[in-house]
């Protein structure tokens, strides 16, 4: 079944974790072999081939780069000049990705059908990876000029908060609004038709921003409260609010998000329990809420500065999302319902907002 994987770090993984992602998962680990300086070297469960083997023929790409205060406690960039150059890192390398026919930009629905009409053709070569540019965490924005720069770029989804307190919004695992900046920055959101992915807002800017602004937004990878009590987690009450201004929630694999009680650097998915089960059990949560199962989609964050080490046990790459279509059905749900959750909703969002 077709996969559309709203959330993926491919371009930090490429340029930070010095990751050619043209090789195969089981090539990537090798070489990684007595490498101890991130702690999911030899983990990694992404790659180009995979996501291929997998069927994952559009996925949301990332940029990501923090810049981070002198105080703050967090690693990123001393300067928003710094992460924005970092950003532009990774966009070259997107495009040198493009070069090769390993990827393809998609910032528009005539590009999307194409596309879609491309992985449907069996008989077709190596197809290349469609991918929709996102900016997760807004920090390496310097000023509104530079938003429309990415947009003109291609960029087509922003988050305005990652982890900690930012220049636009309070992130995971802290507390405040969105400020006058937050203020500027949805305005030109707004204004562009950005995207607005609501992931890592904490819960006062969650609000604030849902307050005051009124185009697409969706919440790229984001599991529910109800089953992990974080922060970092939404609440019924927020998913409801999601639902109502016809969002798209992408449920994401990173272990700590899937089962209570988690500590970082000791647990381990096979003591946890962590399988794909959990991600089901947050699906069908969502659906739910909703009465149907059109708010919903998958959003792995794999490879996410995590791999095995912290993905559920009966997953080895990307590829095996394959395994979700027939749990699905065990639980009941029907082959356009199940559909929808792979791909079709984010789809769909898409073709709305690009109309």
């Amino acid at each position: 079944m077709f996969v559309l994987d709203a959330h993926l770090d491919l371009a930090m993984n490429a340029m930070e974790w010095n990751r050619d992602l043209t090789w195969t998962v089981d090539k990537i680990r090798k070489s990684e072999i007595g490498m101890t300086d991130k702690p999911d070297r030899e983990k990694n469960t992404v790659s180009l081939d995979a996501m291929r083997k997998g069927n994952v023929g559009i996925c949301v790409a990332t940029q990501i780069a923090r810049y981070v205060k002198r105080e703050s406690k967090l690693p990123g960039w001393n300067s928003p000049q710094q992460a924005w150059a970092q950003t532009q890192a990774q966009l070259a390398w997107y495009k040198t990705m493009e070069d090769i026919g390993e990827m393809v930009q998609i910032t528009n629905a005539k590009q999307l059908k194409e596309h879609l009409v491309l992985w449907k053709n069996d008989d077709a070569p190596k197809k290349p990876i469609g991918y929709i540019l996102s900016l997760e965490g807004a920090d390496s924005i310097v000023n509104m000029d530079y938003l429309e720069k990415s947009y003109n770029q291609g960029l087509r989804a922003i988050g305005p908060a990652h982890y900690g307190p930012g220049t636009y919004a309070h992130g995971t695992d802290s507390v405040g609004g969105i400020g006058v900046k937050g203020r500027e920055l949805l305005k030109k959101i707004e204004e562009l038709n950005l995207i607005l992915d609501a992931t890592h807002l904490c819960d006062v800017s969650f609000w604030e921003t849902m307050k005051i602004y009124d185009g697409p937004v969706w919440a790229s990878h984001n599991n529910c409260r109800k089953f992990v009590n974080h922060n970092r987690q939404y609440s019924d009450e927020q998913i409801k609010e999601l639902i109502a201004r016809d969002a798209v929630i992408g449920i994401a694999l990173d272990a700590w998000m899937m089962v209570p009680n988690w500590i970082r650097g000791k647990s381990t998915p096979e003591g946890m329990g962590v399988t794909l089960d959990q991600m089901i059990d947050n699906i069908d949560h969502i659906c739910q809420l909703s009465g149907n199962s059109s708010h919903v989609g998958i959003g792995t964050d794999l490879d996410g500065a995590f791999g095995k080490e912290q993905s559920p046990v009966d997953l080895d790459t990307i590829a095996d999302l394959q395994k979700i279509p027939s749990m699905l059905s065990k639980k009941g749900f029907t082959e356009k319902d199940i559909e929808n959750i792979m791909s079709r909703n984010f789809i769909k969002f898409l073709q709305r907002v690009w109309k």
